[in-house]
């Protein structure tokens, strides 16, 4: 802890000579009418962590991954923009998977954007994930919820202790399968989105195939959601609501399509000129165990639920979280509980980096026989982290 509050102090009294002057943009270049940019992130965090010792058990104190992302544009004088969008995590470790399973190429698909709205084609988000609401956060790669770096390993795999059941509160079974999405224009607050996954297929493009062949995997996913968010003359509101439904295809007697839906809420208020109060959160339920897109089935369960709130000040925010959740694998299988807590503080250096010092701890518990690594069916872990993200 003392080594993480000396870092801290470290990276602050540094960013006075990191000012706003050295803010970096998207390399950009002009081809024949077509505009190539190329960007990124890259974030790393030093931690401190108590847990439950174990036999080989991880002493790592250190995480981080990076991501680079390139963009072709071509605008028309009628008003029509085509582009082709692409991300790969370049950098990765055990603790630090995106949404996407630590995949190389995270996206790459084609906008067409109009007046009328856009259209998405190939590898990327659905509407219920692109739209979701689920609460204001100091930092989207450390918060509880779908956090993209984690601090906690299970000896018994070597990998990430939340890959057994990790919160997150947005729709999101579609994952980055290839898909057709289109997305309104926002009228009057309101932009909704739909999405079609003919299957569970990293191609690319939909329709080449219809992803791995195995038990229980969806097809035919749609997906809907509609994101809500007006300013008024004393605060914000934002909201959201996304459903998904799937058909099971190589069904089991007890598999099912699947049922996935989402709502979401955030109120932003302004006090005086340099102050804003934020709270929200959400709440996620569908028909898996444990937010498997391949465990769909008539009795198993998972709901996931956030609330946070955070307080800014010029460029310091903090915030606090909470979240719990529970997995139930059906037919008398294992129950698995979660409750998280974080509190942060982050510091805006610039446009392109922030400093961010937390702390979290997630509880654990288990039912059905099933115990963790610690031999018990409940395991409680905390950390205490310094995280540096820098993003072009």
């Amino acid at each position: 802890m003392k080594a993480l509050l000396l870092a801290t102090a470290a990276v602050l009294a540094g960013s006075a000579a990191y000012a706003e002057d050295s803010s970096v943009s998207p390399w950009t270049a002009e081809f024949d009418n077509i505009t190539v940019s190329a960007g990124g992130l890259a974030y790393g965090a030093l931690f401190t962590r108590d847990t439950p010792q174990a036999a080989g058990a991880d002493q790592r104190w250190a995480t981080g991954a990076a991501d680079l992302n390139l963009k072709l544009q071509r605008d028309y004088d009628s008003g029509l923009s085509l582009s082709l969008k692409s991300s790969f995590e370049v950098l990765r470790d055990r603790l630090s998977y995106d949404n996407y399973g630590g995949a190389l190429v995270q996206k790459v698909y084609g906008v067409a954007q109009t007046g009328l709205g856009s259209i998405e084609v190939g590898m990327t988000d659905g509407a219920g994930y692109a739209l979701a609401v689920t609460g204001p956060v100091v930092d989207d790669i450390t918060t509880i919820d779908n956090p993209n770096e984690t601090y906690f390993i299970d000896p018994s795999t070597g990998r990430s202790f939340q890959e057994v059941f990790g919160l997150s509160t947005a729709v999101n079974s579609s994952l980055n399968y290839a898909k057709i999405s289109y997305y309104t224009p926002r009228l009057f607050g309101i932009e909704v989105g739909v999405s079609y996954t003919p299957g569970e297929n990293r191609e690319v493009l939909p329709f080449l195939n219809n992803g791995p062949h195995a038990a229980n995997r969806q097809k035919n996913i749609w997906e809907t959601a509609v994101s809500y968010s007006q300013a008024f003359e004393d605060f914000s509101l934002g909201f959201s609501g996304a459903a998904a439904f799937g058909h099971g295809d190589g069904k089991s007697p007890d598999d099912a399509g699947l049922t996935d839906w989402s709502v979401g809420t955030e109120i932003d208020v302004p006090i005086g000129e340099e102050w804003k109060f934020a709270v929200g959160g959400g709440y996620h339920h569908n028909n898996t165990f444990a937010l498997d897109v391949y465990s769909v089935s008539t009795s198993a369960g998972t709901e996931s639920a956030h609330l946070s709130s955070t307080l800014a000040w010029n460029d310091w925010t903090v915030g606090g979280e909470y979240g719990r959740g529970t997995a139930n694998a059906g037919g008398g299988g294992a129950v698995i509980g979660v409750k998280a807590y974080e509190v942060s503080l982050g510091y805006q250096i610039n446009t392109n980096t922030q400093a961010t010092l937390g702390w979290q701890e997630l509880d654990y518990d288990q039912k059905g026989g099933g115990v963790f690594y610690n031999g018990a069916p409940a395991i409680d872990m905390n950390a205490t982290f310094l995280h540096l993200k820098f993003k072009v």
